[in-house]
């Protein structure tokens, strides 16, 4: 059995995505990261980082368990465990390879920065809304580009549709109008429109609204997530 340590964040809906998709049985267990369950001991025992998520599988590659972090190396995982969302020819697995690498490293961080600096930064900077709000910019045309002839990025609907789009949700927030980008509306419409995509973006959507009080803010932001554990 899978055990799935998550929060509704878009690293998180990754994996909600991934799980719906395939259709793998798996457990669900919130960790609120608003109010620190992130530093849990328990918590760090399987996610070192002490990021969600974090995935725990009793049946492991040899039978035994294996937990798993970063949301990629999650991604990577079911897809073999599962046979689904990625190419077994070596070269359609590349490909889908380099965007979810893409995702991790441009589109994940580079958002996530967007979403800081414009919405819970304790002071407006120009410099650092303008350079993040451009970059986002950037990383949407670089998508726009690649689907203008592909309905998917990597040819069939694969993981590394499924890392970039939970990320795209929240388009307006990050000063980007998702309609100046027309192939990746289509894209990101083709896939909202998903059942278990719809099921999965509403996985512990009820237990994250909480208000952004100074204990959220402190776990969230502070200086608690630089502490030495």
């Amino acid at each position: 059995m899978i055990d799935l340590y998550s929060w509704a964040t878009p690293n998180g809906h990754k994996i909600h995505i991934m799980l719906e998709e395939t259709g793998l049985k798996y457990n669900l267990h919130a960790v609120d990261i608003g109010r620190g369950e992130q530093f849990e001991p328990a918590f760090l025992a399987i996610s070192p980082n002490n990021r969600i998520p974090a995935l725990v599988d009793s049946d492991g590659p040899d039978g035994k368990p294996i937990s798993i972090f970063e949301s990629g190396a999650i991604l990577l995982y079911l897809a073999e465990k599962s046979g689904k969302f990625i190419p077994k020819d070596r070269r359609g697995h590349y490909d889908v390879l380099q965007w979810l690498m893409w995702q991790m490293g441009g589109i994940g961080p580079m958002l996530g920065q967007v979403h800081h600096f414009r919405a819970y930064a304790p002071e407006q900077i120009a410099y650092a809304i303008d350079r993040y709000t451009n970059e986002a910019k950037r990383l949407y045309g670089v998508l726009d580009r690649r689907l203008a002839d592909r309905p998917f990025v990597a040819g069939d609907y694969s993981i590394a549709d499924m890392a970039i789009f939970p990320w795209l949700r929240s388009h307006e927030r990050q000063g980007v109008i998702l309609a100046d980008y027309k192939n990746a509306q289509r894209w990101f419409d083709s896939i909202a429109a998903r059942p278990s995509v719809a099921r999965a973006v509403q996985l512990l959507t009820e237990k994250s609204r909480s208000v952004m009080d100074e204990k959220t803010r402190e776990m969230l932001f502070g200086a608690t997530q630089y502490q030495r554990r």
